[in-house]
């Protein structure tokens, strides 16, 4: 068995002219492990590279591997993703992961942009103040998982309910609302950093079902975990393939409902 000319090719375009010392150590688990990831899986499906990319950079910081990350990172602002969207997915991993685990990507990052020549720091994202943080993070709840979340944050145990006030102000008002990623994009990671950390399936699926209402379909869904398969393994994406499940037939049960609901008023 070799490596195929199509893994060949794509590893060079992302790692251009990097051999890898396991060539020389490993050579049979390479040539399983590059044909499978570097061309069955590239060509299972039509997701852009950039998209890919920004969904692996994603899964890397949620399975903590920095090495790679930074390899991969490089390999995403030559596949065209931009420093700010690199930066935004790093900041934003912080609501889901916590900085202990995303100290070293933020540290990592800054490195590979300074060796690639990106002048830090980068041009301002953020388009809330202190005064609006919660206001603004409320329209973003809104706009993302529907009208039931304008209270949200109100409600809850009194004991416990200042959690879903900052998920409100800070994971919404601080991150969501600021520039270089859309909503679309930002949920994306966001299934990614959940699904590559494991052991959070309820807001998996309630994530899943995020995207699922913004556009982000089940079918896009399931392209995103079989693209980061190899980074993740089979348990941890057989997961997420349950819980994109789960949010797929819970909106068509809502579908539906409505549908039914619409026919008794005419």
């Amino acid at each position: 068995m070799a490596i195929t000319e199509f893994a060949r090719n794509y590893h060079q375009r992302l790692f251009p002219g990097y051999q890898s010392n396991f060539l020389e150590t490993d050579p049979e688990f390479i040539e399983r492990f590059d044909n499978f990831a570097f061309d069955e899986v590239v060509n299972s499906d039509d997701l852009d590279d950039r998209t890919r990319i920004l969904a692996i950079l994603a899964t890397l910081i949620g399975t903590q591997c920095v090495n790679e990350y930074k390899a991969m990172m490089k390999a995403a602002l030559k596949f065209g993703v931009t420093p700010v969207e690199v930066k935004e997915g790093v900041y934003q991993a912080v609501a889901y992961l916590g900085i202990g685990r995303v100290f070293d990507f933020l540290q990592a990052t800054n490195q590979v942009l300074t060796e690639q020549g990106v002048k830090l720091p980068l041009e301002q994202q953020a388009t809330t103040t202190t005064e609006n943080r919660l206001e603004k993070g409320v329209q973003a709840q809104v706009a993302i998982f529907g009208p039931q979340m304008a209270e949200f944050y109100k409600s809850g145990p009194a004991e416990s309910r200042h959690i879903n006030h900052w998920l409100a102000d800070n994971c919404f008002g601080d991150y969501y609302t600021r520039n270089g990623l859309d909503y679309k994009k930002r949920e994306m990671i966001t299934f990614c950093f959940l699904s590559a950390q494991g052991g959070c399936e309820p807001q998996l699926t309630s994530h899943a079902a995020a995207n699922i209402r913004l556009g982000n379909d089940k079918e896009f869904l399931i392209k995103v975990i079989s693209q980061c398969l190899p980074y993740i393994g089979y348990p941890r994406s057989l997961n997420a393939l349950r819980c994109v499940n789960e949010a797929a037939n819970q909106d068509k049960r809502e579908r539906t409902n409505e549908k039914a609901r619409g026919s008794e008023h005419e």
